[in-house]
């Protein structure tokens, strides 16, 4: 499996804590968070191979059977926080949706499986991308702040080579009426054993 922009390590890692069979790579620009998935895999003494730069640059020399990812996914148009590591990881316009879905495409096994979340604004662009390089979106599930809000994310599962029709999940509610997390939410941290916290790292 490939985490691409692993970040801070942390879905990768969850998957490989669940999946022992499974043999997880990570592919990581930024140095910052290449230290951190790194050292959260000696923490929780998982092996991982991390690969180091651009995703649209790197030639990985081999196919996956499961790629998932976290992408930046805020289109550049929308103003933008003048932190660097921020504008990195949340603007489309350092990984273009097109790129990197073709991308994607190259390095997957004949069926294997992409696992994404994506602006739901953009979900014709997913589709259009998507069925330019036959990975047939099996999959959505559409994630709402609250029951009275509207989607802001999609969560999209696609397969190469599919020809299953699709599925549209139930959508998932983030909130509760209180403000507080609902129990999907709850339930999801609950099944991973993790919680959010916020912490600053600074890597000479």
């Amino acid at each position: 499996m490939l985490d691409i922009g692993s970040g801070s390590g942390i879905l990768g890692l969850l998957m490989a804590r669940d999946y022992d069979k499974l043999k997880l790579n990570q592919c990581e620009i930024q140095k910052e968070f290449q230290f951190l998935s790194q050292k959260n895999s000696q923490i929780n003494n998982i092996n991982s191979s991390m690969f180091r730069g651009s995703f649209l640059d790197l030639d990985f020399n081999k196919q996956f059977d499961y790629i998932v990812s976290n992408p930046p996914f805020y289109p550049s148009s929308v103003v933008k926080s003048e932190n660097k590591n921020i504008k990195i990881a949340r603007y489309n316009d350092n990984l273009p949706l097109e790129h990197f879905i073709l991308k994607v495409s190259k390095i997957l096994t004949t069926n294997g499986k992409f696992y994404f979340c994506y602006d739901v604004k953009l979900i014709n662009d997913i589709m259009e991308h998507c069925n330019k390089v036959k990975l047939n979106i099996e999959s959505l599930q559409f994630l709402h702040p609250k029951a009275t809000k509207e989607a802001s994310l999609v969560l999209v599962m696609a397969k190469k080579n599919s020809k299953t029709l699709m599925k549209i999940l139930p959508p998932f509610i983030m909130f509760g009426k209180d403000g507080k997390f609902g129990d999907e939410t709850n339930a999801v941290y609950q099944k991973c054993s993790t919680h959010s916290i916020k912490c600053q790292v600074d890597v000479q």
